[in-house]
């Protein structure tokens, strides 16, 4: 959902995926050099440690949940980490580079300081309401930032409905909401994440077997998992243990691979390129 609303203010011309300087805090070191691809990459450089069980060694259980001087604020605790990288140089995912984007975005759509009125606005009048995604409620951190890395909540047909809008090129009714430039971008991959299996793409998630595909994949194994090859949208909500992730993934491809391959799409638009 955050690659979209960033998707929407490019288009808009709030932001621009190369811009620099991005933040005071940054100004005076190399971070300076940090772009806003790089953050939609997961290769911004920035130390982070992304461990779901360890919280004496986890840097996303301290961001969410934590008692330290960042009082709540998740993007300023993500913002304060130091260069283990040159930007651009080194994939890492991280939940904390997520709620940077959301507070650049924030920024950008002019949110006044501890206000989330006009992300708000920006989520409900561009994405949710166009996409009748009644049910969607989104969480903000006690600054007011969207908290992009981690809370959305919605119906399995709401999240269809926006996986929907990725199958069709970014148009829905007839009308563009996403450029399909964007929604090429998304797929486009990156690099590849061990952890997982899958690659990494625009900020979002592309299976190696499954060609062209785009993936949201959230804490425990939710899942919307978008086929164009197959003109496939399935979700997934629920809650699996991670030591039994490989079995899920499997049963989801299985599910997946039920629904017949059309032609390649890769070289229509450059996706996967």
């Amino acid at each position: 959902i955050t690659q979209a609303l960033v998707g929407m203010a490019i288009n808009d011309g709030l932001l621009s995926l190369d811009q620099t300087n991005l933040f005071p805090e940054w100004k005076d070191d190399e971070r300076s050099t940090i772009t806003l691809r790089h953050l939609l990459n997961m290769a911004s450089g920035l130390e982070w440690r992304e461990d779901y069980v360890d919280d004496q060694a986890s840097d996303v259980i301290d961001m969410l949940f934590g008692d330290n001087h960042f009082s709540g604020n998740h993007a300023a605790y993500a913002i304060a980490k130091q260069l283990e990288a040159t930007p651009g140089s080194k994939y890492s995912y991280s939940s904390g580079t997520t709620n940077i984007i959301t507070k650049l975005l924030a920024q950008a759509l002019g949110e006044i300081p501890g206000s989330s009125q006009a992300m708000h606005t920006f989520m409900q009048s561009r994405l949710f309401d166009p996409l009748g995604m009644t049910s969607a409620k989104p969480r903000f951190d006690a600054s007011g930032n969207f908290v992009g890395s981690s809370y959305v909540y919605a119906t399995a047909r709401d999240f269809a409905r926006f996986g929907l809008l990725y199958l069709n090129d970014g148009e829905w009714n007839n009308s563009e909401i996403l450029s399909r430039e964007w929604v090429a971008f998304s797929r486009t991959v990156f690099a590849h994440d061990s952890d997982n299996g899958f690659d990494y793409g625009g900020h979002m998630w592309v299976s190696p077997e499954d060609e062209g595909s785009m993936l949201s994949l959230g804490y425990q194994g939710q899942h919307i998992w978008i086929s164009p090859r197959r003109n496939l949208v399935l979700v997934r909500l629920g809650a699996t243990d991670a030591s039994v992730a490989p079995n899920l993934h499997a049963q989801l491809l299985r599910i997946v691979r039920a629904f017949p391959a059309q032609q390649s799409i890769l070289g229509n638009d450059g996706a996967g390129e």
